[in-house]
């Protein structure tokens, strides 16, 4: 039987930090999670097995990862820091030296990351940082199709990107094309102080449950073409905010036509089928 997991505290957190000598930086978005009960909330809320292969991405100074090792078959750690990435396997063999085989290291920024070692992920579960959390979200629905959920916790203002629906302000690309992918909710929020250092921003938990896509890759990248354009004059009808993308007003009033959609419409109008309908019939 395994001895029980020491999670990470306030205090347990800034001794490891002094020790390697970490000054957190706001260029890679690092705030860590100091509290244990948050930590343990997060991966209740992930609704992780026992049988679960979950990757994480960015896990700092390993306050998720113990959490995330308790529970899963196996964690799959992706950190770009290589400080951090050297001290978590000590930190695991520490804290929960019962669980340390279960962990796989990968050191590599997930931006780039295209492949795992092991079997393939079921989960991903992570405190994104900031800077790049929709960028590697929406990474790791493309080239991880294994991967049915997804819990990370994110700037609140990207959360509620993430979630909204078509008509609401807050709609725009990431929307679309993480509801390419999934349904996507918001799951609560988390207080600025269980970070270290604090962030001057509020924080949210959002799920994603991974759905059958609407089409194949060719059809994917032709939708996200169309999204893009569409939200890059947000506020113009389709037929204007889609004439660089075809060539011409006409043409993408005949795209429209051809997708039953109103040229008059506006992007943030558009649900993903819609956006889907135009992508193909995009020549």
């Amino acid at each position: 039987m395994n001895e029980p997991v020491r999670l990470l505290g306030a205090n347990e957190v800034r001794r490891i930090a002094d020790e390697i000598g970490l000054r957190p930086t706001k260029q890679r978005g690092q705030n860590f999670v100091v509290d244990a009960n948050t930590v343990r909330r997060i991966v209740r809320t992930s609704g992780l097995g026992a049988d679960d292969i979950v990757v994480e991405i960015g896990p700092g100074l390993g306050s998720l990862t113990l959490a995330l090792l308790e529970t899963a078959r196996r964690v799959v750690a992706v950190e770009v820091d290589g400080v951090l990435a050297d001290r978590l396997p000590r930190t695991v063999a520490e804290h929960a030296p019962g669980l340390a085989d279960r962990l796989d290291l990968v050191h590599a920024d997930a931006l780039h990351v295209t492949a795992l070692p092991g079997p393939e992920p079921t989960a991903l579960v992570a405190n994104l940082p900031y800077n790049v959390s929709v960028p590697v979200l929406l990474s790791f629905l493309e080239h991880f199709p294994s991967l049915r959920r997804v819990l990370v916790m994110v700037q609140a203002e990207v959360a509620h990107r993430l979630a909204a629906g078509p008509g609401s302000r807050t709609y725009g690309v990431p929307s679309v094309k993480a509801g390419w992918y999934a349904d996507v909710t918001l799951a609560g929020t988390i207080g600025r102080s269980v970070f270290w250092p604090a962030p001057n921003v509020d924080s949210a938990l959002v799920s994603l449950h991974r759905r059958e896509q609407p089409g194949d890759e060719d059809l994917r990248r032709r939708t996200f073409s169309v999204v893009d354009a569409a939200f890059a004059q947000r506020r113009k009808m389709l037929r204007s905010a889609l004439s660089p993308l075809v060539g011409s007003s006409a043409a993408a009033e005949q795209l429209l036509r051809s997708a039953g959609v109103d040229p008059r419409t506006r992007g943030e109008q558009l649900t993903v089928a819609g956006f889907t309908r135009i992508g193909a019939e995009l020549p």
